[in-house]
């Protein structure tokens, strides 16, 4: 079996990738050579970074070329690709592209990169860019496999969580180097520092916590942000320590719907209409 290529390693893509391991298809993760995942404990992205990265028992590995990365995907675990443009799919020639990078708008994924081809959220048209699209935005909605037509817009405003949303956000103050006081899973207090920005005219610029919870998610130590970048999310649910390295209620949601169609496709129900 080809293996299954999908486009992002964040937090909602590492849930999609999980289910279809876990349901015995082999999968290559193509990612950019600077991942921006917030909640990095539960994101195979990471494995740029580090080389690999674990989650829920299952370890992905990054290879270097696509031809390693077609040798070994068919082995069990996922493999990771450095590949923000997806040249290696002429390679690969996969059934199956699902984009997962969650950008709010399509980086180039079309239909003619395989014979099924998905994507997850708003920025996409199902029957244009992709076969189907999947909602991402919380709700009643949420996880619906679309046939025709756009996801909901991005609304700019966080989901709820643990009845906060604007304010579980963090965003960077000033542009910098990020030099990081708290890890993720610690609990923090609203008010305390939990980073600060080193500046280029020598300015270090504190990062508050907005507040008081677990910090379920920060970008990387030393990592260069501009002004406003997302950089942080907080967990007002104290107790929620362990949810921080687990895939989202949200990303199984989305990775059910995205197995239902691969599922499908492979079994002969689903049949993508082209032109």
């Amino acid at each position: 079996m080809k293996p299954v290529v999908v486009r992002g390693g964040g937090d909602l893509a590492t849930g999609v990738i999980i289910r279809l391991v876990r349901a015995g298809y082999p999968v290559i993760v193509l990612e950019c050579a600077r991942p921006t995942a917030i909640r990095r404990e539960a994101a195979f992205c990471e494995a740029v970074y580090s080389g690999s990265k674990e989650v829920e028992g299952i370890t992905i590995r990054r290879a270097e070329t696509a031809s390693q990365a077609l040798r070994e995907a068919g082995t069990g675990p996922p493999i990771l690709l450095i590949d923000e443009t997806a040249a290696s799919l002429g390679e690969i020639r996969p059934d199956v592209v699902v984009d997962a990078i969650i950008a709010k708008r399509n980086l180039g994924t079309d239909r003619t990169m395989a014979p099924l081809v998905i994507a997850l959220g708003p920025g996409f048209s199902a029957g244009e860019d992709a076969d189907y699209v999947i909602e991402t935005m919380r709700g009643h909605d949420l996880g619906r496999i679309i046939e025709r037509g756009p996801a909901m817009p991005n609304t700019g405003i966080p989901g709820l969580v643990g009845g906060a949303s604007r304010e579980r956000v963090i965003h960077a103050p000033a542009a910098g180097i990020l030099r990081n006081r708290n890890r993720i899973g610690d609990i923090v207090e609203k008010g305390e520092p939990i980073a600060c920005i080193e500046t280029e005219q020598g300015e270090t610029i504190p990062v508050p916590a907005t507040l008081t919870g677990v910090l379920r998610g920060i970008l990387p130590d030393g990592f260069n942000v501009p002004v406003g970048m997302k950089m942080a999310d907080i967990d007002p649910r104290a107790d929620q320590v362990k949810n921080c390295r687990t895939v989202s209620d949200k990303a199984r949601c989305i990775a059910g719907s995205v197995l239902e169609l691969v599922c499908g496709y492979y079994n002969g129900v689903v049949r993508p209409e082209r032109a």
